[in-house]
C-alpha cells in the first residue's frame, strides 16, 4: 500500500517513515528541505535497508501538489507532518503559519476528496488545549483559544478535517501529540534543529555537548513539585509507532466514526528540572543552567489522559523518560563527531 508522508524528512515524520518501512508500507516521503536534510533519507535506508522515494515539493504550490497525486494516483493514505512548528516565530511571522499550515492542508485534501477513498493522519498537538483547567487532559477537555498561531493553526487544521470528512468519502485521524524527544536507537536518525533550539531536550544535549554555555529554565514558582513547567515527553519511536497503528486502523476500516481523535503521551507529567536530573544521569555530567523570568506562553503543566489511545487504538507507550533522554544524549554526541 503507497504512503504519502509529507514533511517525511523531519523529526517525527523521518521516525514514522522507519515504522512504515518496517512493516512494508510502500512510502512516499514529501518535504521542502526547508527544515530538514537530504542526508536523513540515507539514516532511513541504513535502518530499513530501503530508500523511501522522495519528492522534494513546497505544499504551497498548488499546481505542483495536483501534479504530485496525478503522478501517485495510487495513494490510500497521507500522514500530514508538513508544517511550521516554533511558537516564537509564529507570534512574529503569523502570514508565514497561516500560509504554510494551512494552505498546505487545504490542497492536500482538495486531491483526496476527489478519492473514492482516502485516509488522513493529522499532526496536531496538545497546544490545542491551552492551559486545560484539569489534569491529565482528556480528548473531551474542552479546546482553549489558542496562545499563539501555530496553536491557531493546528486548532484550524483539524477543523478543515472535520468539515471534509462530512462531505467527502475522507477518513480521519486526529492525532494530538505531547512533547516528542529522543532519537532512534541506532542513531541514525534524530532531532536536529536549525539553529537555536525551540525545545528542551535539544537544548539540554547542545549545553552538554558545549555548544550552548547554558540552559535556561524559565520560572522556578510555578505551583508543581519543584516550581518548574510539567510536561508529557514521549519517545519519538513510540509516537512513530501510534501512526503506524492509526494508519492500519483506517486502512482495514476498523474506525468507528469517520472522524477520530487520539491523544498520545505517556499519561505521566516530568518538570524542567527531573528533565536535566535525568539527563545528568545519561551522561554523568552536571549541567549548567539558570533560572530565568517565566517564558510568556508557557502553560504551567499539561500530560495526557491516555486511555483511549490505550483502549481503544490499542498502542501505549514502552520507553521511559530515562530511555529517551538517552537516546536523544547518543544522537547528540554522534552528529556532533561527524560534524
Amino acid at each position: 500500500m503507497k504512503i504519502v508522508v509529507t514533511g517525511g524528512l523531519g523529526f517525527i515524520g523521518s521516525h514514522t517513515v522507519v515504522e512504515l518501512q518496517n512493516e512494508n508500507f510502500q512510502v512516499v516521503v514529501i518535504d521542502d528541505l526547508s527544515n530538514s536534510s537530504l542526508e536523513v533519507l540515507d539514516g532511513i535506508a541504513r535502518i530499513t535497508g530501503k530508500k523511501p522515494v522522495f519528492e522534494q515539493i513546497d505544499l504551497r504550490d498548488k499546481k505542483a501538489v495536483q501534479g504530485f497525486f496525478k503522478k501517485h494516483d495510487d495513494v490510500v493514505g497521507v500522514i500530514h507532518f508538513a508544517a511550521s512548528k516554533a511558537v516564537g516565530e509564529s507570534v512574529q511571522n503569523p502570514l508565514l503559519y497561516y500560509e504554510n499550515n494551512i494552505a498546505s492542508l487545504v490542497y492536500i485534501l482538495q486531491e483526496l476528496q476527489q478519492k473514492e477513498l482516502a485516509n488522513i493522519i493529522f499532526s496536531s498537538s496538545c497546544t490545542v488545549y491551552g492551559q486545560a483547567e484539569t489534569m491529565p487532559i482528556a480528548e473531551s477537555t474542552p479546546i482553549q483559544p489558542a496562545m499563539s498561531p501555530y496553536g491557531n493553526t493546528k486548532q484550524i487544521g483539524e477543523e478543515i478535517i472535520t468539515d471534509v470528512t462530512k462531505i467527502s468519502s475522507l477518513n480521519a485521524i486526529l492525532l494530538r501529540y505531547f512533547n516528542p524527544i529522543g532519537s532512534h536507537p541506532s542513531a541514525e536518525i534524530g532531532e536536529l534543529p536549525i539553529g537555536v533550539p525551540q525545545n528542551l531536550v535539544p537544548f539540554i544535549t547542545q549545553t552538554g555537548i558545549g555548544l550552548r554555555a547554558s540552559l535556561s529554565v524559565y520560572g522556578n514558582d510555578y505551583p508543581t513539585v519543584d516550581g518548574t513547567c510539567v510536561r508529557d515527553y514521549i519517545h519519538v519511536v513510540d509516537l512513530a509507532k501510534a501512526h503506524v497503528i492509526a494508519l492500519k486502523r483506517l486502512v482495514e476500516k476498523k474506525n468507528t466514526a469517520k472522524l477520530e481523535i487520539f491523544n498520545l503521551g505517556t499519561g505521566t507529567g516530568s518538570s524542567v528540572l527531573e528533565v536535566i536530573s535525568a539527563f545528568e544521569k545519561a551522561s554523568g555530567q552536571k549541567l549548567p543552567y539558570t533560572i530565568v523570568n517565566r517564558r510568556e506562553g508557557d502553560v504551567t503543566s499539561a500530560y495526557a489522559n491516555t486511555e483511549q489511545a490505550n483502549n481503544i487504538l490499542g498502542w501505549k507507550t514502552v520507553s521511559t523518560l530515562d530511555e529517551a533522554i538517552a537516546s536523544a544524549w547518543k544522537w547528540e554526541q554522534k552528529i556532533r563527531k561527524s560534524n
